[in-house]
């Protein structure tokens, strides 16, 4: 397996996987995500009636927090400087959901697609914690990536 980008050595055991031998290129990831809530959970958010705080503005930070702590999460992933780390939060009040968006960047030798996945699924976290005493039944869903760009294989752009 030498040669190889790979989590196994040549032995099958698990190890960092060695990136040195990469351009440094600009990276960038984009990762999307929802929770679903009752109507009246989101109309106390919204309204900033929550008795934990300003359920959106912490759950930003929280995302964006995460995405920095992503190597402490996630094994033998890189711990990146990151450049950028942006999290959106908008209401969906039609589907009573709260549509949660992370975008990461960095200019490295990896990408940062699990960065922008953890700060999404942190965020949704977040929210469902600050928000379980009305609500136990929220719905944390379709996290998925949804942008990629920079590196070796190039643009990724979910349809």
């Amino acid at each position: 397996m030498a040669g190889k980008l790979s989590h196994l050595d040549d032995k099958g055991a698990a190890h960092m996987v060695d990136v040195s031998a990469k351009d440094v290129t600009q990276r960038t990831a984009t990762a999307k995500g929802r929770i679903e809530m009752a109507p009246e959970t989101l109309a106390l958010i919204l309204d900033n009636k929550i008795t934990k705080g300003n359920v959106i503005e912490i759950a930003r930070l929280a995302g964006i927090m995460a995405a920095k702590k992503t190597a402490d999460l996630i094994p033998l992933c890189h711990p990146l400087m990151l450049s950028k780390v942006s999290v959106e939060l908008e209401a969906d009040k039609e589907a009573s959901a709260i549509e949660v968006s992370a975008t990461v960047k960095v200019s490295g030798q990896t990408g940062v697609e699990m960065e922008a996945l953890i700060a999404v699924n942190v965020a949704c976290l977040t929210i469902y914690d600050m928000a379980k005493a009305v609500d136990r039944g929220m719905r944390i869903t379709d996290i998925r990536l949804t942008h990629k760009s920079g590196g070796k294989s190039g643009t990724f752009e979910a349809g």
